[in-house]
């Protein structure tokens, strides 16, 4: 079976004075190594990987593989520049990842030429799987249907992972399908965005790259494993969760929650990004209580 498939929690990248803060980064990776996810991904966007230098990047792929246990580590390669993305590979190698995770970073608007050679040189670099990460609402850029075909016939290719899926479990199903029979059979599909999770699931998707699984993986886990209905249900029990998401960012919710939970320090998010209002942060707080989360 694939290692891109089940559950993959993307935690937060706790920084101290603009410097990881190494225990509570390593509070986090032993606590998931220790929790059901299938495998970790670091560096995502969950893991403010645009904001950090290749040094630092290097330090947190070392300290997840360090403190990973028994789970494949997944690790965020993405730059500007191709040069910086090969760099990131090398480290991401180096520290003993199992897979890469690559989007396609841009200040310019890119063509899909040249995403398309990105993901070209990344392949030709490295003998690791790498996750093809299409995050529109980070990136700005907006893969095709085609784009998933050409890239996924590249070497090294092992998944992509969506942005979300559409309304309803039929129009849903029928996305999925069409991706599905456009890409080679060893690729998996991946749902991302947290509230599509359950739809993406039911859908056929093979993996949940998940935001909330990297700080409360208990609970993503019971959502990621339970039966078709029972997703719907417990996806519909976190509405307060998804709303919060939709209103204030995934980032700054989970981080709100993570410092709830005793995981991180207050003022951990790279600047000029800050922690929420004690206003919203009360929000948070009472909502994850209510929650159990």
């Amino acid at each position: 079976m694939s290692i891109f498939t089940g559950l993959s929690a993307f935690p937060l990248t706790p920084l101290r004075n603009n410097e990881l803060d190494s225990s509570a980064f390593i509070r986090i990776i032993s606590m998931l190594a220790q929790s059901q996810v299938d495998s970790i991904t670091v560096l995502g966007s969950t893991g403010s990987y645009a904001y950090l230098s290749v040094a630092q990047r290097a330090h947190v792929a070392q300290l997840a593989l360090e403190h990973c246990g028994d789970k494949p580590v997944f690790v965020g390669v993405g730059a500007l520049n191709t040069y910086d993305v090969l760099r990131n590979i090398d480290w991401a190698q180096e520290a003993g990842a199992a897979g890469l995770l690559l989007a396609p970073m841009c200040y310019q608007p890119l063509k899909d030429t040249e995403v398309f050679e990105l993901y070209r040189s990344a392949s030709e670099h490295t003998h690791l799987p790498i996750i093809l990460y299409d995050n529109p609402g980070t990136t700005h850029f907006q893969f095709t249907p085609e784009l998933y075909r050409d890239i996924a016939e590249l070497p090294h290719i092992a998944s992509i992972k969506l942005p979300g899926v559409p309304e309803g479990s039929q129009a849903a199903r029928q996305h999925i399908d069409t991706i599905r029979a456009l890409i080679p059979e060893q690729v998996t599909l991946g749902i991302s965005t947290d509230s599509h999770a359950a739809r993406g699931l039911n859908a056929g998707c093979d993996i949940w790259y998940s935001v909330m699984a990297g700080t409360i993986p208990d609970t993503a886990h019971a959502l990621a494993y339970a039966h078709s209905e029972e997703r719907i249900k417990k996806s519909h029990d976190l509405t307060p969760l998804w709303e919060l998401f939709d209103e204030h960012s995934s980032l700054r919710v989970i981080t709100a929650i993570a410092q709830y939970k005793g995981l991180v320090s207050p003022a951990c998010l790279p600047l000029p990004l800050h922690d929420m209002t004690a206003h919203d942060y009360a929000k948070v707080a009472d909502m994850a209580r209510n929650l159990g989360l």
